[in-house]
């Protein structure tokens, strides 16, 4: 693994835009000099190296249901917060395999030493454009002689056609929320919606704030009162869960992408768990729940915080570095802190792809920081070959 410059293409913000990274500036603060998608730098991997990685994902992934099917036999529920009349929804969606479509995995990997897990987001994963089409187009026109890892786009289209018989002739219906103003969901879900197309599967967009509950039926529908049979959703379970519509849930016979059993998954609960149940493991860091325990150096981390906000790191000499956020009152996790890798003075994280259950693909981010949030930059990647 290493980082080269290369020199951007002349029209590269419009190339990214026509597919589809239309909120490359919308997304990124306004004040920062570097952009969003920077071409200008990019990493380079060999085949080897990546092949190891794609064993780890898959590794990490099963030891991920493995902590579903610990849950759901045991009942911890209250590990991750997850409110009591929750708790039999998920245990009915995971007995009854709900199908799952996708995750990403953060990494810290420098290239050398097993790669360690961050975090897993299991549930509404984001940078999937910029993963999966926009680095493939600057890998053909730049590189066109490399390689990437990266079959996301035909393992999403294929995940689509297993699926597509237990969905019926009804189109799934695609949502996103209002609320986010930087277009990054709405267009993340057509993505989505564009690949289930593909592979044959009818879509129709909606935003979550328009979806009505008759009560007369029992049914979600849309604007048009048309029943909701499948919704794919970039909105999260704890924040459906909250909603006043979500004891609706239990009556519904809507099927959910992604199902309701990911909340385990998506919950960094799930880090301390992973712990308990795989001690040691060459690609955990030691975690605990609401207690630093024996750290001496740890990041400190909300349930379910997004964007790095929330956070707050201690060093080994006591010095501290906070994030601002508003997130945390489900509790924290606090996990041994190993500094990002260093390359040229930028942090890079590896957000590596699972489509069901198969290492899917790679994307980077990286920042001049201690933590990745909304101020860090994509850069793309390719394997020498």
């Amino acid at each position: 693994m290493r980082r080269e410059f290369s020199d951007p293409r002349p029209d590269w913000a419009a190339r990214v835009e026509e597919q589809g990274l239309s909120f490359h500036r919308t997304a990124h603060p306004e004040h920062l000099s570097r952009p969003y998608w920077d071409e200008s730098v990019h990493y380079v991997f060999e085949m080897d190296e990546v092949l190891a990685l794609e064993e780890t994902v898959e590794e990490l992934h099963r030891m991920c249901l493995q902590a579903v099917e610990h849950v759901v036999t045991t009942g911890r529920y209250q590990v991750l917060g997850i409110p009591d009349w929750v708790a039999p929804l998920i245990e009915e969606s995971w007995r009854r395999r709900d199908p799952h479509l996708y995750g990403r995995f953060d990494l810290r990997y420098d290239g050398n030493g097993p790669a360690k897990l961050l975090e897993y987001n299991a549930d509404t994963p984001t940078a999937l454009v910029e993963s999966s089409v926009v680095q493939w187009y600057w890998l053909k026109d730049v590189y066109p002689g490399d390689d990437q890892w990266n079959s996301i786009h035909e393992r999403l289209v294929d995940r689509w056609k297993r699926i597509a018989p237990a969905l019926g002739p009804s189109p799934v219906h695609f949502a996103w929320t209002k609320e986010d103003e930087t277009g990054e969901e709405v267009m993340t879900i057509a993505y989505m919606q564009e690949t289930a197309e593909e592979a044959g599967v009818r879509g129709m967009a909606i935003a979550m704030e328009d979806i009505g509950w008759d009560p007369a039926r029992g049914r979600f529908v849309d604007l048009a009162e048309e029943e909701i049979r499948t919704l794919c959703k970039l909105y999260p379970w704890e924040w459906i869960v909250s909603e006043p519509f979500a004891r609706s849930i239990p009556q519904a016979p809507t099927g959910w992408i992604e199902p309701i059993w990911k909340m385990v998954l998506s919950n960094k609960a799930l880090l301390v768990l992973l712990w308990e149940l795989f001690p040691g493991h060459p690609n955990l860091l030691p975690t605990y729940l609401n207690t630093p325990s024996n750290l001496t150096s740890y990041v400190q981390k909300p349930l379910l915080g997004r964007e790095g906000a929330s956070m707050r790191i201690v060093l080994p000499d006591g010095e501290e570095h906070r994030t601002d956020g508003e997130y945390g009152r489900e509790g924290f996790v606090f996990q041994e802190f190993c500094p990002l890798p260093d390359f040229d003075g930028e942090h890079p994280v590896l957000g590596a792809w699972v489509v069901e259950d198969e290492s899917a693909g790679l994307g980077i981010r990286e920042t001049a920081g201690l933590i990745t949030d909304d101020t860090s930059s994509f850069v793309p990647h390719r394997i020498a070959l």
